[in-house]
């Protein structure tokens, strides 16, 4: 795989000076940078990136034709899976990602490739939680910890992933129990950011909260926020049919009527090299999408996740089904 992406990116090399790529990215600017000045200085190819906080899809639409954008970055296989159903991403085929990337991590269809991905996992209370005292995502609902989680709203798109994951493993029925239990054990009404979870249990509000593996190097670079970090352990819980670690993905999809087609798909290219993958994780504390590189010393101090292994694409199916439930039980009533 090495040997195939070095030819493809020295390929590039002779292109004209004007060769670039145009990104819509929901990635802040600062977390993307590096790998941006990586691919330049690997290729030549010149990158240009619009922030797009909300509505990227529907900029996409609006512009047509006309969009000069080549590549959306962005998190979330929700995301990513919205901007396929509207048609403003097209199919990709590369030798080079389809050997550095799972299959699990990609669209069958091509249309989106993951990048990094992070575990949606359970931050427990280092005081008032014994080690090993939740093991699964199951366990949630158990009232053994009624009023004591505390979660973001049941709406948000990393709820939603978590909740159509089990739909996949357990059925709807199943599924909507276990948002009755869990919504039974909350400790206040759903609000809020992961972190915003982590500082009530801090506070003493909660024990435990669901939260994104990479909000734990977000609050260990913040001075404000170290000491909420401290007062938790990172937990990784797992299906009780025996899969690992709901996990998600930061991911790259080509768009509908990319200018700069050639380009873009170098850049696809570029992010599954093993030095993209290496630092694009360190950047936003992920972990690598290729198995064989692996994930920076901090987030590896955290502990050892293993991924549930469904295919993405699978899970992001039941993302009607998921909503239908968190409304229907008023979630966060």
């Amino acid at each position: 795989m090495r040997s195939v992406l070095i030819a493809t990116l020295a390929a590039t090399t002779a292109l004209p000076a004007l060769a670039e790529v145009n990104i819509y990215s929901y990635r802040q600017p600062e977390l993307i940078q590096p790998i941006l000045d990586g691919f330049t200085a690997e290729t030549g190819i010149e990158t240009n990136t619009a922030y797009v906080d909300k509505g990227l899809v529907e900029r996409l639409q609006a512009e047509g034709t006309r969009s000069p954008a080549d590549i959306i970055l962005t998190t979330d296989v929700s995301r990513l899976e919205e901007a396929k159903a509207a048609g403003v991403t097209q199919a990709l085929d590369s030798d080079v990602v389809n050997e550095a990337i799972p299959a699990r991590l990609r669209d069958p269809e091509g249309q989106w490739v993951g990048v990094t991905t992070r575990g949606r996992i359970v931050y427990a209370s280092k005081e008032r939680v014994a080690e090993g005292e939740i093991t699964t995502y199951e366990d949630l609902a158990d009232p053994k910890w009624e009023g004591r989680i505390c979660t973001r709203s049941g709406t948000h798109p990393y709820t939603l992933g978590l909740v159509s994951a089990l739909i996949e493993h357990n059925g709807v029925e199943e599924t909507r129990t276990w948002l009755e239990g869990l919504k039974s054990n909350l400790a206040k009404q759903p609000e809020g950011n992961d972190r915003a979870q982590v500082r009530s249990i801090w506070a003493g509000e909660c024990d435990i909260s669901i939260g994104n593996t990479y909000y734990m190097g977000a609050m260990l670079s913040d001075p404000e926020q170290t000491e909420w970090a401290n007062a938790v352990r990172v937990e990784f819980p797992t299906f009780e049919d025996g899969s690992g670690t709901h996990v998600n993905v930061s991911g790259v999809a080509l768009t509908a009527n990319a200018p700069n087609k050639d380009d873009a798909v170098a850049f696809v290219d570029y992010l599954a090299s093993e030095e993209a993958q290496r630092i694009y994780a360190a950047e936003v504390n992920e972990y690598p999408a290729d198995p064989d590189v692996p994930a920076s010393d901090l987030v590896q101090s955290w502990g050892e996740i293993t991924p549930d292994e469904t295919d993405l694409a699978a899970i992001a199916s039941h993302r009607a089904e998921a909503l239908r439930l968190v409304e229907e039980v008023n979630f966060d009533g």
